[in-house]
């Protein structure tokens, strides 16, 4: 290699399925091949996660230090002790407003590239944050804070980025851009036909069943009006239960993490009929198959970082029908996807469902996942943008 590879210190709460956690491995898995450069993790929850043993074994070094209003004194003590002694050129953190309150922590200990990354609905995070008086003001000194130490700001997505209000004008001089979240897009290609029918042999359905795929986890409320009501899967139920009815071939998966609200919509799908047509599969490890079985995405919630189970979907050919929550910067192949006004109510979504569901796929899946190589979600072009924040602090597309 030409250039040395670059140290960076990544802080999340933990090594979970979630979408920011997701990303790093796919980067770290990369860069271990490469040398391109190293990451450590410092997890704020203090747990262990799905991927520590594999980011173990590919060389990350796993700090545990638990971040809380109980814990601040060893927090401050162990973070400056891991950035002096790990000699970091970058500290990455992926905990939004939170993350100022680490800044101000790490003091001059700091690396000379300090970055901010925004992964989460916003709407899902203030209101988070509104549930107390101390918490509300807690998060606004912690945005203060990123104003004060940050040197770049990044999103998944650019809107993102305007909705947690980075650019305000006390941001303006920060450079802010989108970095996304790649992933391996070559691993939903392949055979459509073989998954299709590995999947119809698994539920017992018919041949000429048309499958609605949901994808996220299942919101811990059915109710879409609910405050931390973020992937609207009451929705997602409430729209196929209509669809089923109105047209006979109509199934629907839904694939994700249980909640208390799951066994709620389950007798909502029995006591409308179209129990045995609506299956809640749980959390699956095989969502490219999912999606090459499916007929269509059906994503409908309220806010999205960005949406990457909408690009995931796009790389397998998959049409892709989203509410107007999730931001535009998610399309890839435009053929392939619809946005659509939740306000529209279930019945016109049902609508649109059964129409974008039988009709011809308007392009083929090898034509749609070149077309996401050719991203900046592909994992080899996202992994780029991210070493070029590293080594000169240059952002995609800045918004500086």
């Amino acid at each position: 290699m030409n250039q040395a590879p670059v140290k960076s210190l990544q802080v999340v709460h933990s090594l979970g399925m979630g979408g920011a956690e997701t990303w790093l491995m796919e980067v770290l898995r990369l860069w271990s091949k490469t040398g391109e450069g190293t990451m450590d993790f410092l997890l704020t929850g203090g747990q262990r996660g799905i991927f520590d043993d594999e980011a173990s074994s590919l060389g990350a070094k796993l700090h545990y230090v638990p971040f809380g209003k109980r814990s601040i004194p060893r927090f401050r003590r162990e973070f400056r002790k891991l950035l002096r002694d790990g000699k970091y050129d970058v500290l990455h953190d992926h905990q939004d407003y939170i993350s100022g309150w680490h800044f101000m922590f790490g003091g001059r200990c700091l690396p000379g590239i300090r970055v901010t990354h925004v992964h989460n609905a916003s709407h899902q995070i203030l209101n988070n944050y509104g549930v107390s008086l101390r918490r509300r003001i807690s998060s606004q000194l912690g945005k203060m804070l990123v104003r004060r130490y940050v040197t770049h700001i990044a999103g998944t997505s650019n809107q993102l980025i305007r909705e947690y209000g980075f650019s305000e004008a006390m941001f303006g001089e920060v450079p802010k851009s989108a970095v996304y979240c790649g992933f391996d897009q070559s691993r939903f290609a392949g055979d459509r036909a073989e998954a299709r029918q590995r999947l119809l042999e698994e539920l017992g359905w018919p041949e000429d069943s048309c499958i609605i795929l949901y994808a996220g986890r299942i919101d811990r409320s059915p109710d879409p009006d609910h405050p931390l009501t973020s992937k609207n899967s009451g929705f997602a139920v409430d729209v196929a239960i209509a669809s089923a009815l109105k047209e006979p071939r109509i199934r629907m998966i839904l694939a994700g993490k249980p909640s208390d609200a799951t066994p709620m919509l389950e007798a909502r799908a029995q006591r409308a009929g179209v129990g045995d047509r609506i299956r809640f599969l749980g959390i699956r490890h095989d969502i490219e198959a999912l999606m090459k079985a499916s007929d269509l995405l059906l994503f409908p919630s309220r806010g999205e970082g960005l949406g990457m189970v909408a690009v995931e979907a796009q790389s397998a050919g998959l049409p892709v029908l989203m509410s107007t929550g999730v931001p535009e910067e998610s399309i890839v192949v435009p053929e392939l996807v619809t946005r659509k006004d939740l306000k529209d109510g279930v019945e016109s979504w049902s609508g649109e469902v059964i129409h974008m569901a039988m009709r011809r796929k308007p392009v083929t899946l090898t034509e749609a996942n070149r077309k996401v190589e050719a991203s900046l979600f592909s994992l080899r072009n996202s992994a780029t943008a991210l070493r070029q924040l590293y080594t000169n602090g240059s952002l995609p597309e800045s918004e500086s």
